[in-house]
Parts: C-alpha cells; structure tokens; sequence
C-alpha cells in the first residue's frame, strides 16, 4: 500500500518532536498525541518523527489530523555517507568544551559550567563548525579525548570495543543538529519524551530561542534502562576473574548514561516540564528537573462517547478478562497468559482476550502464543489484533494490564468510562487511578484491584475475586465510573494543556547568538 506524500509547510505554531510513535506506530502515547492534535483545531502543527529504521515502522497508523501541516521524518540507525579524511588537529578549546560538558553529566553541581558548554558547542555541530562530524571522526583532539576518557573510566579491558562504542554512541548528536538546522520555522517545540527528541529539543532551544515543552508519559531513562539491561547486543569483555557478577557491564552503563545526559540536557531546557502523575514528576527532579518548571497534567478521556457503553452492558458481567496492548515483553503477557491457567481452573467459561497488534515483536507474539498451547488454552485465551475499544468494553468483566511498566495508562480509564474495573499490576500511575490519589480520591473507593509484577497467581486470584463476587464488582465498577467523571477527562487534560500553549506561543523570541534570523541557514 502507498501513501499520499506527507504534507510539508514553511511554518507552523507547533512543533512536535516524536520519537517512536505517532503516526507511525499504534499505541497509548501514540493515541494521546492523536487526540491533543485534534484539539486545537486552531493550532498548526509541525511533526518531527525520529525512528531506528524505516523497514521498523511501515505505513502511518492514524489518519493525519487536518491541521499537520507538516511531517518530516528521519532514522538514526540508516547507513551515512561517510566524509573524506582529513587530517585535522581539532580546536583545544572546543573540547575543553567537550570536557566541561561531560564533568557536567558526571556531577552537575561541581561542573555547573557544563550547561552553558552545551550551548556553545550547540552552535559548533553543523559542517563547518569547530565540533562537527569530521571532528569528531578525524580529529587527534578527538582521538586524544577518546584514549583520555578510556584510561580514566573504562573498567572494559577492550579499547576497540570502547572506541566504536563511542562512535556509534554519538552519530545521531550530528543527525538532530542537521534536523535542528532543516526544521520549519514553528513557534514552540513540543517533545513528547526525553532521548533523541529531548535531545532535539534542547538543541532547538538553544538555537532558535523558542519555548520547549515536554511532556513525559513514562520516564524515558528509566524505560531505556529496562530496554538496555534486557540487550543481548552489548558486550562484556572481561572474564570471570575481573568482573563482579553484581555489577553491570561497562558499555551498558554507557548507553545509560547517554540517555541520562540526554534528559537532563532537556530538562535544563524546557520551560514546561510535564508529568502524568505525582511519582513521576518527583522522578523528573530527582533526574534534574528544576521543580518550579514541573507540573501535573493527567491523561484524560472523551466521557461523552464512551459512557453510553455502559447501557450495551449485559446484566450479568461477562468472565472476559481483557488485556488492551501491545504484544512485547515490556507488557509482560506471558504473565497474563499463566494467570488465566488458575482463572480457567476456577471458571471454566472465562476467556482471556488479547487485543493488540503482535507485529512489534513478532517472536514474542510467537512465545506467547506457544505458551498458550503448552497451558492448553487455546479455547480460552484469544489474539484479537488490533481492536476499536468501543467494539470491546461492553463485552469484558475486567480490564487486565500485567506490564512491568507504564505511566497513566488510557486503556484503564476507558474502561471506567464504560463501568469496566481494572486488575493492574503495581507500576506507574496505576495504583493511584484504583485506590485514589488523595483523601477525597480514595474515599470513592477501589476501582479494582492491584497486584505485584510477574505474579500471575495474584493476578488470577484478583480477577477470580471480583468475576465471583456481583457485588464487589458493582462497588468496583461505580469506584471507576465516579473517579473516571471527576478527575480524568478530555476537557479537563484539554484546558490545561490551552494554557500551556497559549502561554508558551506569547512568549517573545530572545535574542541568542546564533539563533535562526540572526545567522543565515545553513542549506
């Protein structure tokens, strides 16, 4: 199948930096950026889409709201061109720079030079500059920082490994700076995580002097964290005599240091810091967020077309647990398969309905469903694909989520909009959107049940609880639809969300040296 080509414009109001997700990949993040374009009508906007690979994502997964006027995209992991040698000494003071910048990471308050290091070296990326991708690959300078930085820290004994490590580590800093330097001219740039579009973001700031919002779901160190511990790609070099088994490998640490001075270069440079949910954004200041600059907005729903769902209920509850998701580890399905073994035991009519695309991670999906037929449950536990959630939720007695991480889930509060309680597992927002956030929160009353991660014995009991018990699920289905009605809808995500617009849009350009209108582009 083809696609139109994707719009482009000179200008817009927004733009929004995606890494990972809208347009071209299906999911709650994904769901959400849909839904905040589509109101504000009034707004145009710019996408930015940063991706691994194209042959990773396909064809985009939503229509394009009317009013992206723009969308360009761009992969950190395709081949590049790569430039002539060219002998060159590199500038001292350009990596005294480079220096300052990685002490900064290292200790933030003992370098605090680090942050305006930066935003020199901001300005030094693009070819040409005293810090651009020959510099880096050719320079002795940058050679010399290199064999510096491996005898100080390395505890990998490999220095080859270490070099191309490095490398490969550092290329995308020199494809966002081109993207920085290509991008529309916008008046605010909206990121919707940290990593490579954080990244972006900080670089934009710093050279055209707009506002940067961002708006964090989960927290992306963290996440990435979890992503690279589970990496079977990075290597360990050191036998069993020179490591301590407790302790990570070097190059893991690496990577994850990457990303943690990724975030805090984007924290240093959003104006609006935002959070799904309390925890998280103690997490944000506890990784470097200035606290004046953080703020609460939690996700919301669109109540009026989902609670007239709740009449399409049948009078009896369904034994449908239904898991709304992406089949990957990081949804920890597996977990939800084996707690329908003990559900099936006691409830020989309950089905377990698996509604999500299997194409992210196809092998997963297989394990699953092999799993499935090892636990003898193919009549009981269904792959749906990806489903419209008002085709599902007057089906389903409970919502199941198993993962091993999420922020503020939107799955869940669709189902409370329909009177559908939810089994979750302990992470994220997820205990506070069952048993309440404050006093008067809490006095709703639970609106299902929450258990640890990867118990799926706990999970089962839960569910078996409630399917079995009519009147502790309607206590629970009322606990969901009053908390969904006061504190999670659209309008209310809405109105928030127009005053961090209209204020980071009335915000005046600053005058920054080597801001776009004051140094001619560079084609």
């Amino acid at each position: 199948m083809t696609h139109a080509p994707y719009p482009k414009a000179a200008s817009a109001d927004i733009a929004m930096l995606l890494e990972g997700t809208f347009p071209f990949v299906s999911g709650g993040v994904s769901s959400w950026v849909n839904q905040i374009i589509r109101a504000f009508p009034d707004y145009t906007f710019a996408l930015i889409f940063i991706g691994s690979r194209p042959e990773d994502y396909g064809q985009p997964k939503y229509e394009l709201p009317p009013n992206v006027v723009h969308l360009e995209t761009h992969y950190i992991h395709t081949q590049i061109d790569i430039p002539l040698i060219r002998r060159q000494r590199g500038d001292p003071a350009t990596f005294g720079d480079v220096e300052a910048m990685h002490e900064y990471f290292r200790a933030p308050h003992a370098s605090p030079d680090g942050a305006n290091a930066f935003e020199r070296l901001s300005r030094e990326l693009l070819p040409g500059g005293k810090l651009d991708r020959d510099t880096f690959l050719f320079s002795e300078a940058s050679w010399d920082f290199i064999k510096t930085k491996y005898r100080e820290h390395s505890i990998d004994p490999s220095f080859v490994d270490f070099f191309w490590t490095i490398r490969a580590m550092h290329q995308p800093i020199w494809t966002m700076a081109q993207i920085a330097e290509s991008l529309p001219e916008v008046r605010a740039f909206h990121t919707i995580s940290t990593g490579y579009a954080g990244f972006l973001g900080a670089l934009l700031k710093r050279r055209r002097g707009r506002p940067l919002i961002l708006s964090e779901h989960g927290i992306y160190t963290k996440e990435r964290k979890i992503d690279l511990f589970q990496s079977e790609w990075i290597t360990d070099n050191r036998n069993v005599f020179q490591k301590d088994p407790t302790e990570i490998s070097y190059f893991r640490q690496l990577w994850m240091r990457l990303f943690e001075s990724f975030g805090k270069l984007c924290y240093d440079a959003a104006d609006d810091i935002i959070a799904l949910y309390e925890a998280n954004r103690q997490r944000q200041i506890q990784d470097g967020a200035e606290p004046a600059r953080t703020r609460n907005i939690p996700n919301g729903i669109n109540l009026k077309a989902l609670s007239p769902l709740r009449q399409q209920r049948p009078a009896e509850t369904p034994p449908i647990l239904c898991l709304i998701g992406r089949v990957v580890p990081i949804k920890d399905i597996k977990t939800f398969i084996r707690a329908m073994r003990t559900v099936v035991n006691r409830i020989p009519q309950a089905e377990g309905w698996i509604a999500g695309p299997e194409d992210e991670s196809p092998e997963y999906a297989e394990e699953c469903k092999n799993l499935v037929i090892s636990l003898g449950l193919e009549k009981n536990v269904k792959f749906l694909g990806f489903q419209k959630i008002p085709d599902l939720l007057p089906k389903i007695g409970l919502m199941v989520l198993s993962s091993i991480s999420e922020a503020l889930p939107l799955v869940i509060l669709e189902g409370y909009a329909a009177g559908v309680p939810t089994i979750s597992t302990d992470v994220g927002s997820c205990r506070q959107l069952v048993y309440g956030f404050d006093d008067a929160d809490r006095a709703i009353g639970a609106s299902g049940r929450i258990v640890g991660i990867a118990d799926p014995l706990a999970l089962a009991n839960a569910a078996i609880e409630l399917l079995l018990d009519p009147a502790a699920w309607q206590a629970a289905s009322q606990a969901a639809i009053e908390r969904v009605e006061r504190y999670y809808t659209q309008d209310m995500m809405f109105g928030q969300y127009r005053s961090v617009y209209e204020r980071a849009l009335s915000l005046p350009v600053p005058s920054l040296p080597g801001a776009a209108g004051q140094c001619p582009r560079r084609g």
